[in-house]
């Protein structure tokens, strides 16, 4: 069984209910918000493992925002990210997942595109593009995405994966 904790931020009191069901069962503790300022409150205080996000609650990219606050905040950077969404993920073999989301800036095929999913499928690498409301670009790297809705079977092994990451490479 598993002791670490994860926070699940969500809007939608099913989905949390889903997931602290399904986490539970494989005996995670589990804490849930349901918007960036009660989750990084939480987040703070708790100290979990792990937090799977969604992305649009009381804004569009709510989530993504809480997750740069994550990455930027000292005492938050430490814990891993899993997004979770319906857009579509992009895949690449590229390392820089960063370069990477660039070049699809740069194509005229997806230069229109709001928000940017992309993951190495070598290295594991993720992130986020995503236009601001000001129209700037803007970067948040993440650990892993879990697509909705949740199926067990996908999101039980994308934690597994980001958690012994985090143990081999605690300060990243």
């Amino acid at each position: 069984m598993n002791n670490a904790k994860i926070l699940v931020v969500d809007d939608d009191m099913d989905v949390i209910t889903v997931l602290e069901q399904m986490l539970g069962n494989e005996g995670y503790e589990v804490i849930s918000a349901f918007n960036k300022e009660e989750g990084i409150e939480l987040a703070l205080s708790e100290k979990p493992d792990l937090a799977i996000l969604d992305v649009m609650m009381t804004t569009h990219y709510e989530g993504f925002e809480m997750a740069r606050e994550f990455v930027d905040n000292p005492e938050l950077r430490s814990i891993p990210t899993i997004m979770e969404t319906s857009i579509e993920v992009l895949m690449t073999t590229k390392p820089s997942v960063q370069a990477m989301a660039r070049e699809f800036r740069n194509d005229p095929n997806y230069k229109e595109l709001q928000v940017i999913l992309i993951r190495d499928i070598v290295t594991g690498n993720a992130g986020i593009d995503y236009r601001a409301e000001d129209g700037r670009s803007v970067w948040v790297p993440v650990d892993g995405f879990i697509r909705k809705p949740v199926d067990k079977s996908r999101l039980l092994p994308e934690i597994e994966r980001v958690l012994a990451k985090k143990k081999m490479h605690p300060q990243a």
